[in-house]
């Protein structure tokens, strides 16, 4: 799973298709070099990018305001940091777990 680490948060790397159907809307891989994400919404005034926050809160289960692209607001790939559920916990542990959700909510 393709994640750094800044203090508090995890960086995931996203390659964004924008303009796809709803149906489609959501997770459709997840490898080590990036996660690969369509939403419905058009690459204009932002609706993209308030979709792609939406869906990786939605997959990861976490509120909206836990999710912030840092990275490529204009650009299909975005650099997104999520917030830590608990900095006490392990990286590892926390990797392991954002990378087996994102497996999870996969669109089949």
């Amino acid at each position: 799973m393709p994640a750094a680490v800044r203090k508090g948060t995890i960086q995931l790397l996203c390659r964004i298709k924008p303009g796809t159907s709803a149906s489609r809307e959501g997770i459709t891989a997840v490898s080590h070099e990036h996660i690969d994400m369509c939403v419905a919404a058009r690459a204009r005034r932002g609706d993209a990018n308030t979709a792609v926050v939406k869906v990786l809160a939605d997959a990861l289960k976490i509120p909206k305001s836990d999710v912030e692209i840092v990275k490529g607001h204009k650009s299909r790939d975005k650099t997104i940091i999520v917030g830590r559920a608990s900095s006490d916990a392990k990286l590892e542990d926390e990797l392991a777990k954002v990378n087996t959700t994102l497996q999870e909510s996969i669109v089949k």
